[in-house]
C-alpha cells in the first residue's frame, strides 16, 4: 500500500536530515480518576483522607467530581515506564491510608449507586477559588446528574519534544513564529485525533456493560447480562457512548467546538460560555445564599464542554483555559477517550502509552486539513458507533463520502504507523513500538482479543454479576499493589507534598479579598 505524499514526505525529509531520533523523547503524563468504595461496593461517603493532602492544592492527587472519586495526576515524562512508576507510587500511597476497608474501584463504569444523593460533591474549603469548585460541581449535577460524573477514565497528555519543533518548521519552509507554527501544528494534531477516535474505544474500551443500579429504574436500550448487570452484545465502551456524560444541549443549539485554528476553538467555546440556556434557568444561581451553579449559559466553563481531545496550556493561578492558550498556544494535548483498563492494576499498561505515543507523532505527520461541520459529525458518529457496537462483524464506519469497514481502516492506519515505531524502535534493544503496534493489529483481526470481548466473556463463563467481577478485580489489584516494594523515600515525598498541599489551601483561604460573587466577576471578566 502507497502513504499519502505528504506523510511520506515529512518522515522522508526527517530521515535525510538525520533527525529521526528528536520523534522520541515527546513528554506524557497520565490523569487516572478512580472511584473510592466501601467494603460492600457502594461509592465511599466519607471526606478525601487528609492523609493525602489537600484536593485544592496538591499537585498530584486530587478529586474529581466527587468526594469519593480520586483523581491522580503524573508529571509529564519522557519515558512511558517513568509515568507508570509514579502512579504505581502514588496508588500505593493512597492505599496506605485508607480507612474503613476502602478500596479503589477497578473499573470505569461504578455499582451499587443509591441515587443521586449517594454521590457526595467535592469540597475544597472555604477559600474563593475552593468555593468556585464546588459549585460548577454542583451545576453539572443539576445539568447532567450525579450519576453520570462518576464514570471515571483515564487522560493521555503529550507534547512532542521540543527540538523537534524548529526541525519540522525549517524542513517545511514556515515562515509563522515558532509559538504560531506549533499551535497549529497541534490543532493538526487534534484534528486527525478526531478522525481516528474511533480507535482508542475499540483497542481499549473496557466497559460493556453496567450495573442495574447504574440506570436508577430508567428505561434502557441495553440489555439485561443477567439480574444486575445491563450490556450491549458488540460493545467496547458505554462510557464512550450515549449513556454517559454528554453536552446534548450544545447539540440542540448547534454549538459545537471548532478545531480548525485557535481563535475559532477559542470563539466556540466563549459563545457558549456567553449563551443564556433557558432550561438551566430552572435550577436558578443563587437561592437561599448558596449558589446552585456558577451561570445559567449553556457552559459554565471552558471544561464543562466534553470532548474526547483538548489542547491544553498551564494555567497561571485563576486564569481561564482560552486565556492561557490565548497567551501561550498550545503546550500538550489532552486525549480523554481511555477507560480504566480493568486487567491492570494501575489502570493503563506500557503497551498502551507506546502506541498513543505512537499514534501522537503520526496525527502530527499526517496531512490534517480543516474539519467542516459535516465531517466532524460523521467522526462523532464513528465515536459513538464505535462504542456501541464495535466488535459487530464487518461494521462499516463512514470515511469522508465513503463507508469502510473497521477492520480495514483499522489496518491502513496501523500499517501506515509501522515506519513511525521502528524509528522509535531505532537504536534500542527491545521492538517496544512495533510490539504495542502488533498488538493491536491482532485486536482488529480478532475482536475476540479486545479488553471489551474479555471482560464479557469472563462474566459470562463465570456466571457472574458486573459488580462481583469489578469488585474482584479491585480486591485482586488491591493485593497485588499492597505486595509491591514502597520505597521509603516516596512515602516521604508524598507525606510531604501532602503536608505542603494543606498550607497552601491555608494561605489561599487566608488571602481572600472581597466576596465570592466579586471573585466570579472578575474570573469572568478576564
Amino acid at each position: 500500500m502507497t502513504l499519502p505524499f505528504v506523510y511520506e514526505e515529512r518522515l522522508a525529509s526527517l530521515k535525510a536530515s538525520g533527525q529521526t531520533q528528536l520523534l522520541k523523547h515527546g513528554l506524557i503524563g497520565l490523569e487516572k480518576e478512580t472511584l473510592r468504595v466501601g467494603a460492600d461496593g457502594k461509592i465511599a461517603q466519607t471526606p478525601h483522607p487528609q492523609a493525602l493532602g489537600s484536593a485544592l492544592t496538591h499537585p498530584y492527587i486530587t478529586t474529581d467530581y466527587s468526594e469519593a472519586l480520586t483523581e491522580i495526576i503524573t508529571p509529564p515524562f519522557s519515558n512511558p515506564c517513568d509515568s507508570l512508576q509514579f502512579l504505581q507510587q502514588a496508588q500505593q500511597f493512597i492505599y496506605r491510608h485508607l480507612e474503613n476497608n476502602e478500596s479503589l474501584w477497578a473499573t470505569s463504569m461504578p455499582c451499587v449507586i443509591a441515587g443521586e444523593d449517594s454521590i457526595p460533591i467535592a469540597q475544597y474549603g472555604r477559600s474563593h477559588a475552593g468555593t468556585m469548585k464546588t459549585v460548577y460541581r454542583r451545576g453539572l449535577g443539576h445539568r447532567y446528574g450525579r450519576v453520570m460524573q462518576v464514570i471515571a477514565g483515564v487522560h493521555f497528555n503529550y507534547s512532542v519534544n521540543e527540538l523537534l519543533w524548529p526541525v519540522l518548521q525549517t524542513m517545511e519552509g514556515n515562515k509563522q513564529s515558532q509559538q504560531d507554527f506549533i499551535t497549529e501544528s497541534y490543532f493538526g494534531l487534534l484534528r486527525n485525533l478526531q478522525r481516528l477516535g474511533w480507535l482508542v474505544p475499540y483497542l481499549f474500551g473496557a466497559s460493556p456493560t453496567v450495573c442495574k443500579s447504574f440506570l436508577g429504574g430508567k428505561p434502557t436500550g441495553l440489555i439485561p447480562l443477567s439480574e444486575y448487570t445491563y450490556y450491549e452484545p458488540y460493545a467496547t465502551s458505554l462510557r464512550m457512548g450515549d449513556i454517559g456524560y454528554q453536552n446534548n444541549k450544545e447539540n440542540e443549539v448547534g454549538v459545537k467546538a471548532n478545531y480548525n485554528s485557535l481563535q475559532e476553538y477559542i470563539d466556540s467555546l466563549e459563545h457558549a460560555i456567553n449563551t443564556p440556556y433557558p432550561a438551566y434557568e430552572k435550577y436558578g444561581i443563587k437561592i437561599n445564599g448558596r449558589y446552585e451553579q456558577l451561570n445559567a449559559n449553556l457552559l459554565q466553563i471552558e471544561n464543562e464542554y466534553y470532548s474526547t481531545v483538548r489542547p491544553k496550556q498551564i494555567l497561571a493561578g485563576n486564569e481561564k483555559p482560552v486565556r492561557a492558550l490565548q497567551r501561550q498556544g498550545v503546550r500538550y494535548v489532552e486525549l480523554r477517550s481511555l477507560d480504566i483498563n480493568t486487567y491492570d492494576p494501575l489502570g493503563v499498561g506500557e503497551e498502551q502509552l507506546r502506541f498513543l505515543e505512537c499514534m501522537m507523532l503520526y496525527c502530527l505527520l499526517k496531512e490534517s486539513p480543516p474539519l467542516s461541520k459535516k465531517e466532524q459529525t460523521l467522526f462523532d458518529r464513528n465515536e459513538l458507533i464505535v462504542a456501541h457496537h464495535g466488535r459487530q462483524p464487518e461494521l462499516q464506519l463512514n470515511q469522508g463520502q465513503k463507508k469502510i469497514s473497521l477492520a480495514q481502516w483499522g489496518s491502513h492506519v496501523l500499517e501506515e504507523m509501522l515506519p513511525l515505531a521502528e524509528l522509535l524502535d531505532e537504536g534500542e534493544n527491545k521492538s517496544l513500538y512495533q510490539n504495542a503496534l502488533n498488538e493491536q493489529q491482532a485486536k482488529v483481526d480478532d475482536p475476540a482479543l479486545t479488553p471489551s470481548a474479555c471482560m464479557l466473556a469472563e462474566v459470562e463463563e463465570k456466571g457472574e454479576e458486573f459488580f462481583t467481577f469489578a469488585m474482584r478485580m479491585s480486591k485482586q489489584h488491591q493485593t497485588t499493589l499492597q505486595a509491591l516494594e514502597f520505597p521509603q523515600n516516596m512515602e516521604q515525598q508524598f507525606s510531604d507534598w501532602a503536608k505542603e498541599s494543606i498550607e497552601r489551601q491555608k494561605l489561599i483561604e487566608d488571602s481572600d479579598k472581597g466576596t465570592f460573587e466579586e471573585f466570579l466577576q472578575n474570573y469572568f471578566s478576564q
